[in-house]
C-alpha cells in the first residue's frame, strides 16, 4: 500500500501506551503524519483517539512509548509544549468567550502589548485579517464571538491556532455542529491549509467525510491501531468493519411507512430555554401512528427543549399538545409514561439512567411501583431480576451480570439498557432523542434496527438528532427547526441533504 506522496514525515507516536484505573486506553500506537497529508483517525467510542490526540498536546503524558516531532524525540509536559513545537487542536467544543470579539479570542493568551501592557488590538486584527486572507478563512476580527454562525466559529479555533504558528493540526470531530454545507467549506479550508505546508489529524466517527478528504485512515480499536487504509481502496463498509471487528449493515433497511391516526399533536408551542429566553416559538406538528418523523437542524434551535416539553421536563411558556385525544400540556413525566410514551432521553447519564443502580433496577425506572414488580411498598425483587435478565439477554446488553451497576457499562450498552427499558412496555409514541450519539456503529445498526421496529408495530415515532445521516436514513417525513421553528416539512423524497442543510442554515426557507 503506497501512501500519498509526502516525503517530510512531522509527526511519529512509537509505542505509545496509556494506561488508567482498570483500563489501557491506548496499547502500543504507532502513527505517522506527513506533511501536507490529512490522516482521518477512526475508531469507537472509547477506542482511545481522544486520549492518543490528548497526548500529543500535552494534556496527558505516555505511560510508555515516544513522541517525536520534526525529526526530534519530544517530552510534552503540557499544551503550551505543543503550541510552542506548531501543534494546535481545535476541540469539538470550542474553547472561546462568547462576550469577546475574534481577535480577542485569538490573542488571548499570546497578547500584543505595547507600552505599559496596552493590548495592541488594531495589530492582533491585522493579524487575524492577514491570516483568514492567506488560508481562505473569511471571518471579521472585529466581530463579537457569540454573533457569529457556528461554522464561522471553529474557523476562528483555526486561526486561533494559526496565529501561534501551528502548523500540525488536530481537528476533534470537527463537522459534529456544521451543516452540511459548512461541512463542505471546513473540508475546502481543510485542503487549501495542506497546499501549505500544515498537516491534519482529522478525528472523526463520518465515514462519508472520511472518504471525502482524508489522504490516509488509520483505525483504533480498543486502545490498539488494527489497520490503516487508504481512502480510494476503502468503502464505508471496509471502515465500519476495521473499527468493530465484525460485518455491520450501515444502511437502515426498512418497508414503507403505512401512517394511520394523529397520535401526537402539538399546536403553537412556546417555552423557554436555562437562560429563561424564548426558544420554542409556535412550533406546530403532528406524528401519525406507524410513522417516523425525524427532526433535522443544528443544535440550540429547540430541538431539545421540544423534547423536554413534550416529556414533561420542562413547561410550555404557551400552545398545548395532545397525545391522541387527550391534552398532556403541564403533565409530569410520570403521567406522561403512564400515557404510553417511550422516551429515549438526549443525554443518557443525567435523565436516562441512575448510574449507581443495577442493570436489574435501571429496566424498571418506569414501573418500579406497578406489578409485578411491586405489591403495595413491598418491591418483587425476584420479579425485578427475571426481567433484567430476559431484557439482556434479548436486547444483547453486554455485562457481566444483571447486578452490575450501570456506570460500569460501555456507551453503546448503556443506551441498549435505555431501550430495552423502553421498549418493553406497551407503547403509543416513541420520542429518541440523539438516539446513537456516542455509540459504535455496531450498537447503531442495533438501535435502529429496534426504531424500525417499533414503527411497523404502529407505534408514532419522533426521531431528533444531530447527524443528518441519521435523520434521513431513518425518517419517512422530515421536519427542519430553525430559531425555535419548524421551518419544512417534507417528505424522505423531497428530504435531499442539499435542501435539509440549506433550511437548517435559514437559507431556503
Amino acid at each position: 500500500m503506497s501512501r500519498v506522496d509526502k516525503s517530510t514525515l512531522v509527526l511519529q507516536a512509537k509505542g505509545i501506551t496509556k494506561r488508567f484505573p482498570g483500563v489501557i486506553a491506548n496499547d502500543k500506537v504507532d502513527l505517522d503524519l506527513y506533511k501536507g497529508e490529512i490522516l482521518a483517525l477512526l475508531g469507537e467510542n472509547g477506542a482511545g483517539k481522544s486520549t492518543l490526540m490528548n497526548m500529543l498536546y500535552g494534556l496527558y503524558h505516555p505511560d510508555e512509548g515516544e513522541i517525536w516531532l520534526k525529526g526530534e524525540k519530544v517530552e510534552l509536559k503540557n499544551p503550551r509544549d505543543a503550541i510552542d513545537r506548531g501543534v494546535g487542536m481545535v476541540h469539538q467544543h470550542f474553547q472561546l468567550v462568547p462576550v469577546m470579539t475574534v481577535a480577542e479570542n485569538v490573542m488571548l493568551g499570546s497578547e500584543i502589548t505595547r507600552g505599559a501592557g496596552v493590548l495592541a488590538r488594531r495589530e492582533a486584527e491585522q493579524r487575524v485579517t492577514e491570516l483568514s486572507e492567506q488560508y481562505g478563512l473569511e471571518v471579521d476580527p472585529a466581530a463579537v464571538v457569540e454573533d457569529l454562525p457556528v461554522g464561522t466559529q471553529q474557523r476562528v479555533e483555526i486561526i486561533k491556532a494559526l496565529y501561534r504558528n501551528a502548523d500540525i493540526l488536530i481537528l476533534d470531530e470537527p463537522t459534529a455542529v456544521l451543516t452540511p454545507q459548512e461541512a463542505n467549506e471546513l473540508f475546502r479550508i481543510m485542503r487549501d491549509l495542506t497546499e501549505q505546508g500544515v498537516s491534519i489529524i482529522f478525528i472523526t466517527h463520518k465515514l462519508k467525510e472520511v472518504l471525502a478528504v482524508a489522504d490516509f485512515i488509520g483505525v483504533l480499536r480498543r486502545g490498539k491501531l488494527v489497520g490503516t487504509a487508504l481512502p480510494s481502496e476503502s468503502t464505508e463498509t471496509s471502515m465500519a468493519e476495521m473499527m468493530v471487528g465484525r460485518n455491520v449493515i450501515l444502511k437502515v433497511e426498512k418497508e414503507d411507512s403505512h401512517p394511520t391516526d394523529v397520535v401526537l399533536r402539538v399546536e403553537n408551542l412556546q417555552a423557554k430555554d436555562d437562560r429563561d429566553q424564548l426558544i420554542l416559538r409556535g412550533v406546530d406538528l403532528e406524528v401519525r401512528a406507524g410513522e417516523i418523523v425525524g427532526v433535522a437542524g443544528v443544535q440550540g434551535n429547540g430541538q431539545r427543549e421540544l423534547v423536554e416539553v413534550i416529556t414533561g421536563l420542562r413547561p410550555a411558556a404557551d400552545g398545548r399538545y395532545w397525545l391522541e385525544d387527550l391534552e398532556c400540556t403541564g403533565m409530569s413525566p410520570r403521567q406522561i409514561t403512564e400515557l404510553g410514551v417511550a422516551h429515549i432521553p438526549e443525554d443518557r447519564e443525567k435523565h436516562g439512567l441512575v448510574m449507581p443502580y443495577s442493570l436489574a433496577d435501571n429496566m424498571v425506572l418506569n414501573n418500579y411501583y406497578q406489578p409485578p414488580y411491586a405489591k403495595g411498598v413491598i418491591m418483587n425483587e425476584a420479579a425485578i431480576v427475571e426481567h433484567g435478565e430476559a431484557m439482556i439477554e434479548k436486547y444483547d446488553v453486554r455485562t457481566p451480570s444483571v447486578q452490575t451497576h450501570a456506570g460500569a457499562l460501555s456507551g453503546g450498552n448503556k443506551q441498549k439498557v435505555i431501550v430495552a427499558r423502553e421498549f418493553s412496555r406497551p407503547t403509543k409514541l416513541l420520542i429518541a432523542a440523539q438516539p446513537t450519539r456516542g455509540i459504535d456503529v455496531g450498537s447503531i445498526e442495533f438501535i435502529h434496527n429496534q426504531i424500525v421496529m417499533q414503527r411497523d408495530n404502529g407505534v408514532a415515532v419522533l426521531v431528533v438528532s444531530a447527524e443528518l445521516d441519521e435523520v434521513l436514513s431513518l425518517a419517512d417525513r422530515v421536519v427542519v427547526m430553525f430559531h425555535g421553528k419548524i421551518v419544512a416539512n417534507l417528505t424522505s423524497e423531497e428530504a435531499t441533504r442539499e435542501r435539509v442543510g440549506l433550511l437548517m442554515a435559514g437559507s431556503d426557507i
